[in-house]
């Protein structure tokens, strides 16, 4: 098994097993979280950035049995939109592009850290999106520019 990984770059992904390798003792049933948020920023000449965050936490009971953490980012030229237009592709296409990218990072690390393989469904960011703006439409708080964490 391998108890610790991280890249050159360890802020773009990482995977943590901090129980290893009692975790791997008795039946395999964890409750997985998965935690999705977007940033962005301008780079100039009508280049955005946009990164995906991406967290998934394995726990057996109360005791974590891995967390994998990626940021897979992506250049996008945005030129001649309105700030609506902008924004729905911000927060629903351009996520929608990358999300592919660090599911098969997750199932990679997951995989190779001795775990099984963890093979994330997909996500319709656009409904996300919808249902972040009801929620700020209600009062709620969240943010309608990216997905909820």
């Amino acid at each position: 098994y391998t108890s610790r990984l991280s890249s050159a770059a360890s802020d773009v992904y990482k995977r943590q097993a901090p129980n290893s390798p009692a975790i791997f003792s008795g039946d395999w049933g964890p409750v997985m979280t998965l935690n999705l948020a977007t940033r962005h920023r301008e780079l100039g000449n009508d280049i955005v950035e946009v990164i995906l965050e991406l967290s998934v936490e394995a726990k057996q009971q109360d005791t974590t049995a891995f967390l994998v953490e990626v940021q897979q980012a992506g250049l996008f030229l945005m030129r001649g939109m309105s700030q609506e237009q902008m924004a729905q592709i911000l927060g629903s296409y351009c996520p929608a592009q990358l999300y592919p990218y660090a599911r098969e990072v997750v199932a990679d690390l997951t995989g190779k850290g001795g775990f099984p393989q963890v093979h994330l469904k997909p996500v319709n960011f656009e409904a996300l999106i919808e249902e972040a703006r009801r929620r700020d439409a209600a009062g709620d708080g969240a943010s309608a520019d990216a997905p909820p964490a």
